[in-house]
């Protein structure tokens, strides 16, 4: 690719636009690069002492997480179907409320680097809807084939030893 291509494929990124390389050249380029844009999740899949698998966020999981050119990535993971708030002010919610919002989503944001050669990124964690998460850092493994992204979370907020995370590509 060209210098001149280069810089108009990181344009692209930059402003939000999706850059998507074709499978085969997908297969060439730095796991950075094939990690960068917008991802949806497709499945949350966590398991209980008793090694029964469950979907933490639903069957159909609505969120997203972005990495961007410069390091920096945000998640958010909702359940679909969370009760509205009967006040309309977030401020002032019921405790059902408050619990289905708190068992029903989850958020951080930070900068992140990827190890190409243990195909996996390790997330630096500066904000989260759960506190503990922040300043921590995570490695979590992943793989890219084609547009869908699998990854583990081995210290979850909720569940057993690992969380399974599958997304797809935002289009």
């Amino acid at each position: 690719m060209s210098r001149r291509m280069r810089k108009f494929a990181v344009f692209l990124v930059a402003s939000g636009l999706a850059y998507r390389p074709t499978d085969a050249l997908a297969q060439q380029d730095p796991l950075k690069q094939r990690l960068l844009g917008t991802w949806t999740f497709t499945s949350t899949t966590g398991q209980r002492p008793d090694g029964t698998r469950f979907d933490v966020f639903g069957p159909h999981p609505k969120g997203v997480i972005i990495f961007s050119p410069d390091g920096h990535f945000a998640l958010i993971n909702t359940r679909p179907g969370r009760p509205s708030y009967a006040s309309g002010n977030r401020m002032d919610a019921t405790p059902e409320e408050y619990k289905a919002t708190v068992q029903g989503s989850i958020a951080y944001f930070g900068t992140y680097t990827v190890d190409e050669s243990g195909s996996a990124f390790s997330l630096h964690i500066e904000g989260s809807t759960f506190p503990n998460y922040e300043g921590t850092d995570q490695l979590r493994p992943f793989t890219i084939v084609g547009d869908e992204l699998r990854s583990v979370n081995p210290a979850p907020t909720v569940g057993g030893p690992g969380l399974s995370l599958t997304l797809r590509r935002a289009r």
